[in-house]
């Protein structure tokens, strides 16, 4: 009887298992098919939705893994934007060259904020980050490499083995290849020892620390790699829009991006990707009913956080 029972329990896990397997294979040939079957409109929009699943999936690293309320996270996005637009605007480098800048910076910028402020928590540490986002965008609004209140402009879109990215399509499977690539890293940072880290700082910060574990460290590490998947998603952008303005990393584009995260479930990896979808289609959904769509989103959203606090897809505690 128990013999019985247990091959079921594995007949069962394997079945789960395959349909798992099936319907991501499904939904991955869909995604690569879709610039043959759609619009320009509609891969615009999934687009968009890409570049924001990797900007959801970065800070989630600091806030859904870490435990860490980051309100200034357009800064980095901005840092890697700025650094790839001045590179090749300016001193005409390759764009494929600026990448390894654009990460460079981008680590730069997260030790400054995150080395001086670890030590804070909650409100205190969601201040400073604050006011961290709006000095990178002051500051690019006021100095003249950046172009200033005006932007950058004249950034040259990339070639790759001399095909130039120029149609939608082309950075439509950029964004989504860049999106696969911060899924995998998501996932082998979950499941690696500095993952289990995080998780125990996120917990009990006291109770980390008591069992050896240096927890300014392990937080700014949190910082350091969401930042950098902010600075390749900033590249990436600088050279697909050709142009570029602080406007574009105000403090609403942190909120934006916070949103995706606690709206799909902080700290799992599914539910910050289905967030980061709601984000973007819904707005475009109802887009025919005009400015109302902004109310209504907003009304679904709040449904979602008085019915569903941890998120649409949470992650489950132990």
């Amino acid at each position: 009887m128990e013999s019985t029972t247990l091959k079921n329990r594995v007949f069962d896990f394997f079945q789960v298992k395959r349909n798992k397997v099936l319907v991501l294979a499904g939904l991955f040939v869909v995604a690569v098919i879709l610039p043959h079957l759609a619009d320009n409109y509609v891969l615009e929009v999934m687009s968009n939705v890409w570049f924001y699943v990797i900007l959801c999936l970065g800070l989630n690293i600091v806030v859904g893994y870490a435990g860490l309320l980051d309100l200034g996270y357009a800064a980095f996005f901005a840092v890697g934007a700025y650094t790839t637009g001045i590179l090749t605007a300016q001193f005409n480098m390759n764009f494929w060259l600026t990448i390894p800048f654009a990460i460079l910076f981008s680590m730069i910028a997260g030790c400054i904020i995150g080395g001086p402020t670890l030590r804070l928590r909650s409100d205190y540490l969601a201040i400073v980050t604050l006011g961290f986002g709006e000095i990178v965008r002051i500051t690019a609004r006021n100095m003249e490499i950046t172009g200033g209140a005006s932007g950058l402009i004249g950034i040259e879109r990339p070639s790759f083995f001399g095909i130039y990215l120029n149609d939608i399509s082309d950075f439509y499977y950029v964004f989504f290849i860049l999106a696969l690539l911060a899924m995998f890293v998501s996932y082998r940072l979950q499941n690696s020892r500095l993952g289990r880290a995080w998780k125990y700082v996120r917990e009990d910060e006291d109770a980390a620390e008591a069992m050896g574990l240096n927890r300014i460290i392990v937080k700014l590490y949190a910082y350091v790699i969401g930042a950098v998947f902010g600075g390749i998603a900033g590249s990436f952008f600088a050279v697909k829009m050709t142009a570029i303005s602080p406007e574009t990393f105000m403090f609403t584009q942190s909120v934006l991006i916070l949103l995706g995260v606690v709206l799909g479930g902080m700290g799992k990896i599914p539910g910050v990707i289905l967030g980061a979808f709601a984000l973007i289609i819904f707005p475009e959904v109802f887009r025919e009913i005009g400015s109302l769509r902004l109310l209504f989103f907003a009304v679904i959203m709040l449904l979602i956080m008085l019915y569903r606090p941890e998120g649409i897809w949470p992650e489950k505690r132990s």
